[in-house]
């Protein structure tokens, strides 16, 4: 059994997380740590799991698992990470910001690997060291990498992608909490977003000269999800285009290729990653769906821990959601 600690595992990504690990038949949770409810009940934190797990939450951590996740604030890693050593055999999945750009992936003699699965698989099944993607990220780089791998992205491409309430954590500020948020739409770091250069760094990866990017993102008055849309000028064969991605997917275990309009709900609660194309005169449209918890966050996590330790990259998480 692989014996995994949690990093900060009273907020949401924390508690999909460990949601996912006591359903993982290859993983015991050895502890969770948590400061500020340290001594008290997982369950009080997530009431769901009341009955499921009885382990208390602790400030004590044990270094010799084999497998830590870090669910700390952007940051936060660093300074966790410089103050606790692991054991050289722990293999290390952040969840943060803190190593995902490759001139911040270096911390002592530890560098970390981008985990987006899609674009790097074989790396991720070799890395001790994982830097989990971000939630937009994700969702929007899982739109347009089969474009920057045929070299089709040099035109501007601009993004709108909305996400749930749960994208914010769990700390309440003025457009957080419910009397605001509900019934509510609205916009924040127009074209600034710190995803963008987790962005723009994979694709250049495979496409050194791409357009600009134009991301929007919005807050929505759901609680899980995110639902973007990117369009760009292009002058391809549909068919061709459809072709590039179903080749670029072709051995993808969550990303499918949709060729009816998708919605949010075919992918809450889920792994998955949805995309649908569509042609308008020369302009393409591609829309993805993700689970931001999930998919965005701690499924990835977990899809990127299956691959560093060779079991089935699908084990543990779930493979479809309902539309109910």
């Amino acid at each position: 059994m692989i014996k995994a600690g949690v990093i900060g595992g009273s907020g949401y990504t924390g508690g999909e997380l460990i949601r996912l690990l006591l359903n993982h038949s290859q993983v015991e949770i050895a502890f969770v740590y948590s400061t500020t409810r340290a001594g008290k009940a997982i369950s009080s934190a997530h009431p769901d799991l009341l009955g499921a797990i009885d382990l208390n939450f602790t400030a004590t951590v044990n270094t010799a698992i084999d497998v830590v996740f870090l669910c700390l604030g952007h940051g936060n890693s660093t300074k966790f990470l410089q103050k606790h050593q692991f054991s050289e055999k722990t293999k290390i999945i952040d969840l943060s910001n803190d190593f995902r750009l490759k001139e911040e992936s270096f911390l002592d003699h530890k560098q970390f690997v981008y985990g987006l699965p899609e674009l790097n698989k074989e790396q991720i099944k070799l890395a001790p060291y994982i830097a989990n993607p971000g939630c937009f990220a994700t969702a929007i780089q899982l739109a347009l990498l089969p474009l920057a791998k045929a070299n089709k992205l040099k035109q501007n491409v601009h993004i709108n992608a909305v996400t749930g309430s749960t994208g914010a954590g769990v700390s309440l500020s003025n457009n957080t909490h419910y009397s605001w948020r509900n019934n509510n739409v609205s916009w924040y770091k127009p074209f600034t977003h710190q995803h963008l250069s987790e962005i723009n760094e994979s694709l250049r990866s495979l496409q050194k000269n791409i357009g600009s990017l134009y991301f929007l993102p919005n807050r929505g008055n759901f609680t899980r999800g995110i639902f973007a849309t990117a369009y760009l000028n292009l002058e391809e064969k549909f068919e061709n285009v459809i072709q590039l991605y179903k080749d670029f997917y072709m051995d993808a275990s969550f990303t499918h290729i949709s060729e009816a309009p998708i919605h949010l709900k075919q992918v809450v609660n889920t792994n998955l990653c949805h995309i649908h194309l569509h042609q308008h005169n020369d302009t393409l449209l591609i829309t993805s769906a993700i689970d931001n918890l999930l998919k965005g966050a701690s499924g990835q996590a977990v899809q990127n821990m299956n691959l560093m330790f060779g079991l089935a990259e699908t084990e543990g998480l779930l493979l479809k959601g309902s539309i109910f």
